[in-house]
């Protein structure tokens, strides 16, 4: 075993390594611990970089791939692997922990650390769920996660903590237990068609099952995975979870814990299930379109800054879910794109609104205005990530949601004209939000001596600033390393006979491919 042969493995543990090296920390040494972690999850951003290192875009299928028998009676196996998909999401990952535990240093009063210790299970969990290639270890990754997301809800979030908590968990565990009655059915399938019992996810793409069995698998998977996006109708624990949360669980849970469900579709639900997925498509695609409305008229009436981003999420998380559902190069390609500009958009936002949290104790809209003159260099984060947000070309949310709209319209012109209007009503409930927080006279005498960005916060903000940049302006090397991750997805998905629709609508011609 070496670090090359092992490098999956070394980005899935070395926070729980640190983990464990905490808890020698005493509690009272809270500087210690703050410290310690952000060195811990530092290295693993730059043990991350590695894997960008060794990956070979311009190859198809897994990559770094690691086996180990686990639990062989079964034929249950330590399988890990990662292409594009996975190492986009990883880097993502690994990229937002260090920032959101910097940016939590003076925000966290009680059990200090037990917040950043749980904060680094958490982010080994997530990793976890990224790079399985057996899907029990995927389940137990993605059971494991629940339990440091629950804990940080509801010992360190609001006043609603343990509602918030309960719901979260319980609406996530439904969903799991769906999907695991579901794995064990494919485990047998598999078995009883090639005599070989195994949780392999890449064997198990070769399944040949018939349209009924699928339908009723395919939902099984489905709906888990829709609870975790969520889609429009099994959104609502989702608001109560976010305003709740403490703003690091905000960003996290915006940032890595949603794409965990757009992921489960891209690598589970829609490829195992090719026939069932494409049954399903209008129908799925529909709830895309219904939730980005939805969502977005129900941020543009909330009076709470927080609550409104919360549900801004439901609205940018339908342009992930219909870019998927249109079967094409420039959808999926952008729906992958937009999952990591979601995180960095919106984790970038509850990072603010936590910011000016600390300095008001409140979230209220009617408190805030004229805070533009007393705090400029918030004012202006807050005007970028809000530009971003809303799709402005040459930030990060307009190279996405182009590509989805794109792809989407050649699929369905109807659905993508649709789904351009949640384009707009971004724009007002963001422009409108900006506008009464920061413009206009200060007419609350407690925003008069507000105290502008700390160095520390500059520092948090900065590096996701670059990125949104970064890709609005140059996405080509993102774009290429999820290349052979979305060509894969079509393959697997669309079908190969016309007796099944190619995609949810009447298809115009298909734009030429991107090159090389």
């Amino acid at each position: 075993m070496g670090f090359q042969e092992n490098l999956l493995s070394i980005v899935i543990f070395l926070p729980l390594a640190g983990v464990l090296i905490g808890t020698l920390i005493g509690k009272n040494n809270t500087s210690a611990i703050k410290w310690f972690t952000l060195i811990v999850s530092v290295a693993e951003f730059a043990v991350s970089l590695f894997l960008v290192k060794r990956f070979d875009p311009s190859v198809a299928g897994m990559q770094m791939t690691e086996k180990y028998s686990w639990i062989p009676v079964y034929n249950i196996s330590y399988q890990l692997g990662i292409d594009g998909l996975s190492l986009i999401l990883i880097l993502l990952t690994t990229f937002l922990t260090p920032l959101v535990l910097l940016g939590s240093w003076n925000y966290i009063k009680n059990r200090e650390k037990e917040y950043y210790l749980w904060f680094l299970v958490l982010e080994a969990g997530m990793i976890g769920v990224f790079a399985s290639l057996d899907l029990i270890l995927f389940y137990v990754f993605w059971e494991a996660m629940l339990i440091p997301m629950y804990i940080i809800i509801g010992v360190w979030g609001g006043p609603r903590r343990i509602y918030a908590a309960v719901k979260f968990f319980i609406y996530t565990m439904f969903g799991s237990l769906l999907m695991l009655v579901a794995i064990i059915y494919l485990y047998f399938a598999y078995g009883s068609q090639t005599g070989i019992y195994t949780f392999n996810l890449l064997k198990l793409y070769n399944l040949s099952l018939p349209m009924s069995t699928q339908i009723w698998l395919f939902a099984a998977f489905a709906l888990s995975f829709a609870i975790k996006v969520p889609i429009f109708p099994f959104h609502t624990w989702l608001p109560d979870a976010h305003v709740e949360a403490p703003t690091g669980g905000s960003v996290i849970l915006a940032g890595v814990l949603l794409k965990m469900g757009t992921y489960g579709y891209m690598r589970l639900a829609m490829p195992l299930f090719p026939l069932a997925a494409n049954a399903f498509l209008p129908y799925i695609a529909v709830l895309a379109i219904i939730g980005i409305i939805y969502g977005a008229l129900v941020a543009m009436m909330q009076p709470d800054i927080k609550k409104l981003v919360a549900y801004s999420s439901v609205s940018h998380l339908g342009f992930v879910i219909l870019g998927l559902m249109a079967l094409n190069m420039q959808s999926v390609d952008g729906a992958v794109l937009q999952m990591v500009n979601h995180g960095l958009s919106t984790g970038a936002l509850f990072m603010l609104v936590g910011m000016i949290y600390e300095r008001r104790h409140t979230r209220e809209l009617s408190e805030f205005g004229g805070i533009a003159k007393t705090m400029p260099v918030f004012a202006t984060f807050f005007m970028i990530v809000t530009l971003s947000s809303i799709g402005l070309p040459g930030l990060n949310g307009f190279v996405g949601e182009f590509l989805i709209l794109i792809g989407s319209f050649l699929a369905h012109p109807i659905y993508a004209i649709l789904a351009g209007t949640g384009v707009i009503l971004g724009a007002v409930y963001m422009l409108r939000t900006y506008q009464k927080v920061f413009w206009g006279k200060i007419t609350n005498k407690k925003n008069e001596d507000l105290k502008d960005l700390s160095g520390r916060e500059i520092v948090v903000m900065l590096p996701i600033l670059v990125m949104i940049v970064w890709i609005g302006v140059y996405p080509k090397p993102f774009l290429d390393m999820i290349r052979n991750a979305s060509k894969s997805y079509i393959q697997y998905v669309k079908p190969q006979t016309a007796s099944v629709p190619a995609s949810f609508g009447p298809a115009l011609p298909q734009m030429p491919e991107r090159s090389k």
